[in-house]
């Protein structure tokens, strides 16, 4: 039976886009079955819980993060976001000058279309732009900073549901269309794929980790990983997921990435935000 939903799954979400939208599945029942794919597969975890990624897979895990939790290894990244995030730049304006609601509680809307750009606008993209425009330098996408902005902001967002908009722009529906693609492409020497990992073999080990779910997978983001013993980014889980497969990460923020990352969240839509998270 899980063997017949996966190839039901794969036949759904790994369809050639078709030169027409109208003539391509539905965006939103695309989510519909991405993530009955996951209940069914899992039905002892609770749909809220499969942003807790391997933590919702392995009680014996799960133990040990509930225990860490209760001091946090990512507190240094919120502690230092949440001063970046007030200190003014050298004009006088802040961050929470850039962003509705003034940066508060907002994570669950990125990443979004921007129509004026026509392109998609992750999080870590719209603070460097915000840097930029304020005459500040960018900060790197893959160092401490960036992630430690992320993750306080990610934090004022805990418990509120992903609510990623997919508007009704055809360059909104190729970039959702794209990050599909490129979720289901296999790529680097192990010829791997994201959903590999992520649709294919939750649960199962790979060496020492546990692999996540796709459904909910970047709620949790950023992520303290002992691994790294320090915090991720988005981008530095993506670039780290190509070098892991043999292949050639792109460059942080590459069009390809934050496509990426707007169909991954779209298909979570309505599971909560649960960043900054904590990994093996």
């Amino acid at each position: 039976m899980r063997a017949a939903g996966l190839l039901a799954l794969l036949a759904l979400l790994t369809a050639a886009p078709s030169t027409q939208a109208a003539d391509a599945a539905d965006p939103a029942a695309e989510a519909k079955a991405f993530r009955e794919f996951f209940v069914k597969k899992f039905p002892q975890v609770k749909l809220d819980d499969f942003v807790n990624g391997p933590y919702s897979m392995n009680e014996d895990m799960r133990r040990q993060w509930e225990e860490k939790e209760e001091f946090p290894p990512y507190q240094f990244a919120l502690d230092a976001g949440k001063e970046m995030f007030s200190q003014p730049f050298k004009n006088g304006k802040t961050y929470a000058d850039c962003f509705d609601n003034r940066g508060i509680g907002v994570r669950q809307t990125y990443p979004m279309f921007d129509a004026t750009a026509g392109k998609v606008v992750t999080l870590e993209l719209a603070l460097n732009n915000c840097r930029e425009a304020n005459g500040e330098a960018p900060l790197s996408y893959v160092k401490d900073e960036m992630a430690s902005l992320t993750a306080y902001m990610a934090f004022t967002s805990r418990g509120k549901a992903m609510d990623i908009k997919l508007p009704d722009d055809p360059r909104a529906r190729a970039a959702f269309e794209t990050g599909k693609q490129y979720f289901y492409t296999r790529r680097g020497q192990l010829n791997f794929s994201c959903a590999s990992c992520h649709v294919q073999s939750p649960g199962e080990r790979i060496r020492a980790e546990v692999l996540a779910p796709a459904l909910g997978i970047l709620n949790a983001m950023p992520i303290y990983r002992s691994e790294w013993s320090g915090m991720g980014t988005t981008s530095r889980r993506f670039t780290t997921c190509n070098s892991q497969i043999r292949g050639v990460p792109l460059e942080p923020q590459a069009e390809e990435y934050r496509d990426l990352e707007y169909y991954l969240s779209y298909v979570s839509n309505g599971l909560p935000v649960s960043g900054p998270g904590a990994r093996p």
